[in-house]
């Protein structure tokens, strides 16, 4: 069952929406504005986001460009501005689709199974590998190389290893990674993310050359060729 987010604060659209998709056999759940969509976005799974942009404390736009930051998920934006402007400034935030209000629910439904035919088709052409200098993370099976040698790691480590090699050369905060590894309501606290970055760095670095993940002082941590 598809995963699907709205975040919209006009509640009886929300409740339109919901109850068409969730006909349609879709696990909906729903936020009423930017700050609280955010944070839902960033602390789980979702297979799709249906975004307004006039929401109140932060607008669809910057949710978009935020999650951006950290996560693909697909986005459509809902908004009652249909211009041009507002339609780049939209998909320039990141979105893959734009549909303005009024629309026949018919038309969402179909925009969102073209955004799921792209992903499968996607997804069967690319294998989940990912690449960084000499080390290499295979996502299905779980494995880590580098320079050809396997590398042992624990299931939190090989997580955080993971944000960093899907987004190369992004600075990630503790606090983004806090949400991304460990869950936004996690209770532990945020040196655990030194201590996991000290144990990565102690299994991935070469002695004599610059550490895999680099700290950027005053914000976090990076992966950089």
């Amino acid at each position: 069952m598809k995963r699907i987010l709205i975040i919209e604060d006009e509640k009886s659209l929300v409740r339109f929406i919901q109850l068409e998709l969730e006909h349609e056999q879709f696990f909906v759940r729903a936020a009423y504005d930017g700050i609280s969509g955010l944070q839902l976005a960033l602390k789980e799974e979702w297979d799709l986001i249906l975004l307004d942009i006039m929401l109140p404390h932060l607008d669809g736009v910057e949710v978009c460009r935020r999650l951006r930051n950290v996560k693909g998920t697909p986005v459509i934006m809902l908004t009652a501005r249909d211009g041009l402007e507002d339609r780049v400034q939209g998909l320039d935030s990141g979105a893959d689709d734009y549909i303005a209000k009024p629309f026949d629910i018919e038309e969402l439904l179909a925009r969102m199974r073209a955004i799921f035919r792209r992903i499968e088709q996607r997804d069967h052409q690319d294998r989940a590998i990912l690449t960084f200098r000499d080390i290499t993370v295979d996502l299905d099976a779980r494995v880590i190389t580098r320079g050809g040698n396997p590398v042992e790691l624990t299931k939190r480590e090989f997580d955080l290893l993971a944000v960093f090699m899907k987004h190369p050369n992004l600075v990630q905060t503790r606090d983004m990674l806090l949400d991304l590894v460990w869950g936004y309501d996690s209770l532990v606290e945020r040196n655990v993310v030194d201590v996991y970055i000290r144990y990565l760095r102690n299994k991935l670095d070469v002695p004599g050359e610059e550490s895999v993940i680099q700290t950027v002082r005053g914000m976090g941590y990076v992966m950089r060729p």
